[in-house]
């Protein structure tokens, strides 16, 4: 006879990954506008799932503080992905108070690099 599975199985506990963003051209192209409430890319080979909870540690450019954010995995670029894509992970932010101000910082620190229509690493 087998026992049940317990029910008080600690769930994984979520990827801790560093990302300091030195320059405005590497932020552009790691930023995911398409996201509502933001995003950004993350270049790793270390293997995800959609839907993973990652925690990141963001450092942006000409900004001492690292801002914390518990995200979920949005999408995945394989390695050797068509087009030299880079390998990485989308990571989408939570709809929270904390992240919609980092995207608006995000947002301040790229100003009109926005509306480029250079390519990025994201979708």
């Amino acid at each position: 006879m087998s026992t049940p599975p317990s029910s008080t199985a600690a769930a994984p506990r979520p990827s801790i990954i560093q990302l300091a963003i030195k320059e405005k051209a590497a932020l552009y192209a790691a930023y995911i506008p398409l996201f509502a409430e933001g995003g950004i890319f993350i270049p790793t080979s270390k293997d995800y799932k959609l839907g993973d909870d990652v925690f990141v540690l963001l450092s942006l450019p000409e900004d001492t503080q690292r801002y914390p954010v518990q995200g979920k995995v949005a999408w995945v670029t394989p390695g050797r992905a068509a087009g030299n894509r880079t390998q990485g992970v989308g990571i989408r932010f939570p709809a929270e108070e904390k992240s919609r101000l980092l995207k608006l910082k995000i947002e301040e620190i790229l100003g009109a690099h926005l509306g480029s229509g250079r390519p990025t690493q994201t979708i």
